[in-house]
């Protein structure tokens, strides 16, 4: 089954304002699939078997040659050499726009062989796994009690919504196999894989939480240099999103660490030993659907408002909200995630707090609140800046 990617109509568009385009994103988002659906007319190659990638690299201008655009080259990060020989090729023919989309599953790496070679000539974009709209449009409904939690542990990989026979348990075994073994490699140099296994499952112990580097070397038994460049290499393999705070001046200290967050639920889940049964009766359920409240918000902010912020906001003076959201025209949203079927009213109170506190500092007439909880529809809570947001949270995101 094919499942609709509401990025889609935005890459075309881009491929034709840029002669280039780069489309980043951990491995298995539907990268390849998407674009070779969006572009069926180019030719296609992928640098994923070692052989092609090494002629790319020793041997870039036959390369291009035996592959002319308009192409798609695949996983183009295991051919850095590449790019000053593609930006030779696009300044030959600088008027013709979408003749390389590229795809990679580092952005990191990728975005310092850009800044140096193609800066100017070439768009990024980051595919995310589904959002809660296109696994909708799979068929998810919450048919029990169970199908929240279920949802959670299966993750956004399309794969897995394209195909409801295949195993997530398996699935994800087989994942972290190919990562560790293959994207892992290219951005760090690790002795022993097991020992990055044991930290990304601290780090899964640790999700929506601050980061504390040295904590996390203590338990794992590294140096926290060393935690430090696994941390950056999951984020440059788009497996974690550092969530930063809010830094704005509201006339409080603000604490500076990020929190962690993981890019996929179903991963997370898997890294901690949940199956959904264990999920609705664990101690980890609220991080878990924090978690998943964070990519939502971070999906459908990337797709449709880019230019909007997302932070989290917590200070010394035990104000906090898990998510703060701000638009255009000083337009501020704050947010928290409860593991609830509809949150009480006493839950929007810390919220409103640090909306009067934004408010007044900033000069903004209306911050609006909302808790994000397991319940079927947006509600207003006689507050007009008052909201419950459930599962379709891009409808409360849509909202002037």
């Amino acid at each position: 089954m094919w499942i609709n990617r509401e990025i889609s109509q935005r890459i075309v568009e881009i491929a034709r304002s840029f002669p280039a385009l780069i489309v980043t994103g951990a491995r298995q988002t539907g990268k390849t699939s998407l674009l070779r659906r969006l572009f069926p007319g180019y030719h296609y190659v992928s640098l994923d078997l070692r052989v092609v990638a090494e002629q790319a690299e020793e041997s870039p201008d036959s390369f291009l040659r035996e592959h002319a655009p308009p192409v798609v080259i695949d996983e183009v990060q295991y051919a850095p050499g590449l790019f000053r020989h593609l930006k030779v090729a696009i300044d030959r023919e600088r008027q013709k726009k979408g003749q390389f989309i590229l795809t990679g599953s580092q952005k990191f790496s990728l975005m310092k062989e850009v800044s140096d070679s193609l800066a100017g000539r070439c768009a990024v974009l980051t595919l995310p796994g589904l959002s809660m709209r296109e696994i909708r449009s799979a068929g998810w409904k919450p048919a029990n009690s169970g199908a929240h939690t279920e949802l959670l542990v299966r993750g956004r990989f399309p794969e897995l919504w394209a195909e409801p026979t295949i195993p997530a348990k398996e699935f994800y075994h087989a994942y972290i196999a190919t990562y560790l073994e293959r994207d892992l490699r290219q951005v760090l140099t690790v002795g022993n894989l097991r020992d990055f296994e044991r930290f990304m499952r601290a780090c899964a112990a640790r999700s929506s939480q601050l980061l504390n580097k040295s904590e996390l070397a203590r338990d794992v038994g590294i140096s926290q240099p060393t935690a430090g460049e696994w941390i950056s290499a999951l984020e440059a393999s788009n497996q974690i999103t550092l969530l930063e705070p809010f830094f704005g001046n509201v006339g409080k200290r603000l604490v500076k660490s990020p929190k962690l967050y993981f890019n996929d639920t179903g991963l997370l889940c898997f890294l901690l030993g949940l199956s959904s049964e264990a999920l609705g009766n664990s101690t980890l359920t609220g991080p878990v659907w924090e978690n998943f409240v964070f990519i939502e918000l971070a999906t459908w902010l990337g797709y449709f408002h880019p230019d909007w912020s997302l932070w989290f906001y917590r200070d010394q003076q035990n104000h906090e909200a898990d998510f703060l959201v701000q638009g255009p025209f000083e337009h501020v949203r704050v947010m928290d995630a409860k593991w609830a079927e509809m949150p009480k009213r006493e839950a929007f109170e810390p919220l409103k707090q640090i909306a009067e506190l934004i408010g007044r500092a900033r000069g903004i007439k209306k911050v609006e609140v909302a808790v994000v909880s397991r319940t079927d529809s947006n509600t207003r809570l006689g507050d007009d800046r008052v909201l419950a947001a459930g599962f379709d949270l891009w409808k409360y995101l849509e909202w002037p």
